[in-house]
């Protein structure tokens, strides 16, 4: 899954949008690090985690890793 990145107009818009103008030095810092977010949740979105039981299901005490 590959997307193109936000350019920094597209972040000053869609901060303005969410109603957090930022300030044109703050600009390259905040693309780069919503840039990074999403390709963070990018591979996670990849992930596959039909075997994975539900958190409720997992016991704490039991044995390492062992779901219930």
């Amino acid at each position: 899954m590959t997307t193109a990145e936000l350019t920094p107009q597209e972040t000053a818009h869609w901060a303005l949008r969410a109603g957090l103008p930022l300030a044109d030095d703050r600009l390259a810092t905040v693309t780069t690090t919503a840039n990074h977010i999403h390709s963070v949740l990018a591979v996670l979105r990849e992930l596959d985690f039909r075997q994975t039981p539900p958190a409720p299901v997992y016991q704490a005490g039991g044995p390492t890793g062992a779901a219930v």
